[in-house]
């Protein structure tokens, strides 16, 4: 709903971004408002536009690094009614743009469907990962999405695969344009089987990959540069020496170097970017490999000066 002035009800002023985010480090949004439903979303999108402000949009936060000056304009999040999971029909799972994917994998495991399974180690929402086309171990979010419906100022847009502009880790998805809305087109098979692919999945990730502590997903993109030699950004990491790599509160994990912890908790987004910086150098003195943060950033975050490899 709209108050009279034209700003949307519920809207809070001065909001603490760190604590949506896993890593937790960040400053304030200027504006934060939930959206449980698509009229909601458009009316938050329409008074952003009205009032210039820019706009962004917090899913799980385990992607996400925000400036430590915070961001100066209007942060979203979906729940209620944009956070739900359906079957429609034999074959079909609709989910809200704010659902998590890991648990739209684990109901379509109880509902005996596959084709999503890999969702259950990616720490994002079906909206996030619509945006930034998310796979792991061998699955990508294109290939099981059916349509997306997609908010702006204007109102709702159902827009199929072929219309996403989907490449690695990227959309077309604007700014101001939000997933409110996906549906996946799975096929049945026997709940049992799909459960144990993903146990196996689960089994594989936490072998690999830290947990329990504050940090976020990937830090840097794999690279396509043949001086890689087909390695992942986490092999060269740790090939560099970069693992358990150091700056203020921030380090890279001694277990997979390509994830960035704030183990102690008293880490700053500063703190964060040095480190990666650091780790970027690291890989480019040995390999001569640029490699591209995949963490998707919020607000005007100031990169260090020795960011550049030049």
């Amino acid at each position: 709903m709209t108050g009279a002035t034209g700003r949307p009800d519920g809207v809070e002023d001065d909001y603490p971004l760190a604590r949506l985010t896993t890593v937790r480090v960040g400053g304030p949004a200027d504006h934060f408002a939930q959206a449980e439903a698509e009229d909601d979303l458009v009316a938050l999108l329409g008074w952003a536009e009205a009032e210039s402000l820019k706009v962004g949009v917090v899913g799980s936060g385990s992607n996400l690094l925000v400036a430590d000056a915070g961001f100066r304009g209007l942060v979203i999040k979906l729940a209620g009614a944009l956070a739900t999971i359906e079957q429609e029909g034999e074959k079909e799972v609709v989910a809200g743009g704010g659902a998590r994917l890991p648990k739209v994998a684990a109901q379509s495991a109880n509902w005996g469907l596959a084709g999503i399974e890999f969702g259950v180690n990616i720490p994002g929402t079906v909206g996030g990962a619509v945006r930034m086309n998310a796979n792991a171990y061998g699955g990508e979010l294109a290939e099981a999405l059916a349509w997306v419906d997609v908010c702006t100022a204007s109102g709702v847009d159902r827009r199929g695969p072929g219309d996403l502009g989907f490449a690695y880790r990227s959309s077309s998805i604007g700014e101001r344009e939000v997933v409110s809305r996906a549906s996946f087109a799975l096929t049945p098979a026997p709940s049992d089987e799909v459960k144990a692919t993903m146990a196996d999945m689960r089994r594989r990730r936490h072998e690999a990959q830290p947990s329990g502590i504050k940090t976020f997903g990937s830090t840097f993109v794999n690279p396509t540069d043949p001086r890689a030699e087909g390695r992942s950004a986490g092999q060269l990491l740790d090939a560099a020496g970069a693992g358990g790599l150091e700056r203020g509160g921030a380090r890279l994990s001694p277990k997979h170097a390509n994830f960035v912890e704030n183990s102690e908790g008293e880490a700053t987004t500063a703190d964060v970017l040095a480190v990666m910086a650091a780790a970027r150098h690291a890989v480019h003195d040995r390999f001569g490999v640029e490699l591209e943060p995949e963490v998707q950033v919020l607000g005007d975050v100031e990169w260090p000066a020795d960011w550049s490899l030049e």
